[in-house]
């Protein structure tokens, strides 16, 4: 894969990051393999991330970025859209785990999240139009439904009826 012109540099190596993650684990991220991977000369990537680290954080902010862009269109069909970056989502919940006792990166994937907030946004419209009282209560325990179900997705169970599941729980919080 070959760095356009017009590609952000530092958006190129994040991708590639996420790829190689997403296909071959989280050991196989250097900064070597960042560079055959896109391309580049010999140090290239270690010019914009200079630590594993770095390359970690341009990987965290740019799969909250496009979680981001996903949200974009709204609550409806989010699951799906989400689900269709399945590779993001197996990346992500690896990092959530590697990153587990890691006290500044991990709040990026979790409660700091740059998504997060419209996540909230997005849930507690959704728990109102239901007609559920105090739904900014519930909106943290409907998100990790949603994530829960977006898990069993990209990790290949694929609950067939994530809708019924998410309309039962409004039914039960009403």
């Amino acid at each position: 894969m070959k760095v356009s012109p017009n590609t952000d540099r530092r958006e190129a190596i994040a991708d590639a990051a996420i790829s190689l993650v997403a296909a071959e684990g989280l050991r196989s991220l250097t900064h070597r393999a960042i560079d055959r991977a896109l391309d580049l000369p010999a140090g290239s990537t270690s010019y914009y991330a200079r630590t594993r680290r770095q390359l970690i954080e341009l990987m965290v902010h740019r799969l909250a970025n496009r979680t981001v862009a996903d949200m974009a269109p709204g609550p409806a069909s989010l699951l799906d859209r989400l689900a269709a970056r399945a590779a993001d989502h197996r990346v992500r919940y690896a990092l959530l785990v590697d990153l587990a006792d890691d006290a500044e990166l991990h709040p990026l994937l979790t409660t700091a999240s740059p998504a997060r907030a419209q996540f909230l946004a997005a849930a507690e419209t959704t728990l109102a139009q239901a007609g559920v009282a105090d739904p900014a209560r519930h909106a943290p325990a409907l998100i990790a439904l949603v994530d829960g179900l977006l898990f069993d997705r990209v990790a290949g169970s694929r609950v067939e009826n994530a809708d019924e599941v998410i309309a039962a729980y409004l039914r039960g919080i009403r």
